[in-house]
């Protein structure tokens, strides 16, 4: 399936039911008087975030969304029937704007959250209402008002635990690969990955995590360069990021130091929020080096850029240190949890 996760869609809530002007008429009663019901209300339309949607490639064809009319009043006193809402489906992490103002509506997180986005017109009053001791056989009624019409702007932020940040072919892929049953494409080229991929991580039985991979960020993405820029936006989600980086020898002057000091710039020119973010060093590739060599190069790349935080070495490819990876992660966002995401006390009162 094709990724989005940008667009733009109509919503139009329905008009309400105009009033009935009406008046009793049956025999042997005289003067039956106003009998004109109301209209009934126009439908409102909802977004509700849905668990099985991970993009909004549907609004690409299907971008007007409309609720029904309310139906008008009828004789006998009888309203009209209200219109049918409109529940269009949205995938989980999705941002409401006004498209024409930029104004943010809302943001749907969690699956069966609705929004409301478009209310219905209110009803119309039929002649019956407006009897009164002076005007007994009133001709007055009102019509429904409009329902909303509004341009939304749809913007999909994947909702993860962890994300992977790193350079293109730093092996982002090969972890989520190897660590959960996420299978995006790994090749022995950059800019493999071309759409962020999500994999839910088992740590045991009981505990598990999600985990992001986007397309790899380059020099100069926070200026439009590459695919990164468009997408780290997806990680602003995340509680803990993963910094990626490739410790086998370069062929180019590009070195694991210079590599991962532009992740570093780029990032945090994007966005400073994303950059004050828990972040880990994770050196991939440890297959190429063995022994003390390997030892001394990752401590002389922790050493040079002054990294302090933890610092993992894992292969990827064949599986070496992840599970260990995945354990400290575990244990890092049980910590992180909010008190209402706490396991309930069971202690009396």
């Amino acid at each position: 399936m094709r990724f989005v996760d940008e667009a733009e869609i109509r919503v139009e809530a329905g008009d309400g039911g105009s009033g009935k002007v009406s008046f009793r008429r049956e025999k042997y009663i005289p003067l039956g008087g106003p009998n004109g019901g109301d209209g009934g209300d126009g439908g409102s339309v909802y977004l509700v975030a849905v668990e099985n949607i991970n993009t909004l490639v549907d609004f690409r064809y299907h971008s007007t969304h409309r609720a029904q009319r309310g139906e008008n009043g009828g004789s006998k006193d009888c309203t009209g029937k209200k219109g049918d809402d409109c529940f269009v489906a949205v995938p989980p992490g999705t941002i409401v704007y006004e498209a024409e103002t930029g104004e943010k509506i809302g943001d749907l997180t969690q699956p069966g959250q609705q929004l409301l986005v478009a209310k219905g017109g209110f009803h119309g009053l039929g002649n019956t209402r407006f009897k009164s001791s002076v005007n007994r056989a009133p001709q007055q009624f009102s019509k429904g008002s409009p329902g909303e019409h509004r341009m939304l702007r749809l913007e999909l932020m994947v909702i993860a635990d962890v994300g992977l940040l790193g350079m293109p072919n730093a092996g982002k892929s090969s972890l989520i690969r190897a660590v959960s049953s996420a299978r995006p494409k790994v090749a022995d080229y950059p800019f493999t990955t071309l759409h962020p991929n999500l994999g839910v991580v088992s740590v045991d039985n009981l505990r598990s995590f999600v985990i992001a991979d986007i397309p790899g960020v380059i020099e100069g993405a926070a200026d439009g360069a590459g695919l990164g820029l468009v997408f780290l936006k997806h990680l602003s989600r995340t509680r803990l990021l993963l910094h990626v980086v490739d410790i086998a020898p370069y062929e180019s002057e590009e070195t694991p130091v210079s590599a991962a000091r532009k992740i570093i710039h780029e990032v945090g020119k994007w966005s400073e929020d994303l950059a004050q973010k828990p972040r880990w060093l994770v050196l991939n590739k440890i297959d190429h080096l063995a022994g003390e060599e390997l030892e001394q190069h990752c401590q002389a790349i922790v050493d040079e850029l002054g990294w302090t935080g933890p610092v993992f070495l894992i292969s990827a490819l064949k599986n070496q240190g992840t599970q260990a990876l995945m354990f400290a992660i575990m244990d890092f966002l049980d910590q992180q949890k909010l008190p209402s995401e706490q396991e309930p006390s069971h202690e009396p009162l």
